[in-house]
């Protein structure tokens, strides 16, 4: 018997780029052992008691079978008692991969997997502070090198999709010397995708630079972002402003401030700046007009350019008129 033959593997969490890793690594290690198992991957939702008896038990040409068993969360209720049967005697030519991509859904399935104790790997959303050590973390994983700095201009310039951070790093080690990422190698491939982000739009409205903001919102939209990214960006900077302002003042460690907005460390820096020309009521003010910019971008209005262009407009507004209140009492 080779492992991971009889053997059951939960992967849990909803970080779909880190599940599908596992997922790998696992076959790849089961077909290393048995490289005339077969390997299946369906839904769970398009299993019923026959299918999954048929997949456990191999095929004509290999009696050795992996089976990856996507969305457990679906399962049919009818079959969690084969499944666990399964998990307590998956035979000697099984190995079971189940991917449950987390929330509560499906939870008393889990608890009964866990009691069988199958082995288990998390999938765990990184968050925005996780980003920089992921980066560094993805850098390493193919045998390159890279600071700090590099690591968080990175981030920067690519935004908090792990998939699309993981194929930047894949991207720049391709395609840089000795396998060192620097700043300049992240200025020189990814500015320009930073620029017509929604993030750079977000960014304007809050430094409220009207002029930068409906140029940066133009391109954008010319260049094919969809619009609910960049009403999504905007009222994420919102958010992340109103935390920081009722945050600031509890003399926290950068480290823990960040933790508790939910962002970076240097993106501390950012709002710092910007906190400079915003109050806690004019936030709240400027957060609604997002929330209605969305609904005019997902259809409620006809014309989601006009929609946003009075969004960028109205948030810097709110700024505006929270200055000239703040220059009146003084």
């Amino acid at each position: 018997m080779s492992a991971p033959f009889a053997t059951v593997t939960l992967i849990q969490g909803p970080e779909s780029l880190l599940a599908e890793r596992a997922v790998q690594d696992l076959v790849r290690q089961a077909t290393a052992a048995r490289p005339d198992a077969t390997v299946t991957r369906v839904a769970a939702s398009g299993l019923d008691r026959g299918r999954l008896a048929e997949l456990a038990t191999g095929s004509l040409f290999s009696a050795a079978t992996v089976v990856v068993i996507e969305q457990l969360a679906d399962l049919p209720a009818d079959l969690a008692d084969d499944l666990v049967a399964l998990a307590v005697d998956p035979g000697d030519d099984l190995a079971l991969i189940l991917v449950h991509e987390g929330g509560a859904k499906g939870r008393g399935l889990l608890d009964r997997l866990r009691k069988a104790k199958v082995s288990q790997l998390d999938a765990p959303a990184v968050k925005a502070w996780e980003l920089p050590q992921f980066v560094s973390a993805e850098v390493r994983r193919h045998g390159g090198r890279i600071d700090r700095g590099s690591a968080e201009a990175l981030v920067g310039a690519v935004g908090s999709d792990l998939r699309s951070v993981a194929a930047a790093v894949a991207q720049l080690l391709a395609d840089t010397e000795e396998a060192t990422i620097t700043q300049a190698d992240v200025h020189r491939y990814f500015a320009g995708r930073a620029e017509i982000s929604g993030f750079a739009v977000a960014d304007h409205c809050l430094d409220g630079n009207r002029e930068a903001a409906l140029g940066s919102l133009r391109w954008a939209l010319e260049t094919g972002v969809a619009p609910v990214l960049l009403t999504s960006a905007v009222a994420s900077a919102l958010r992340n402003l109103g935390k920081y302002l009722g945050a600031r003042d509890e003399r926290l460690r950068d480290a823990e401030l960040a933790r508790r907005i939910g962002v970076p460390p240097w993106k501390l820096k950012d709002l710092a700046r910007q906190a400079r020309g915003w109050t806690a009521p004019a936030v709240a003010a400027a957060i609604p007009l997002a929330a209605r910019a969305d609904a005019q971008v997902k259809g409620a209005s006809g014309d989601p350019g006009f929609a946003l262009e009075m969004l960028v407009l109205g948030v810097i507004g709110c700024r505006d008129q929270a200055r000239r209140r703040a220059s009146s009492r003084s």
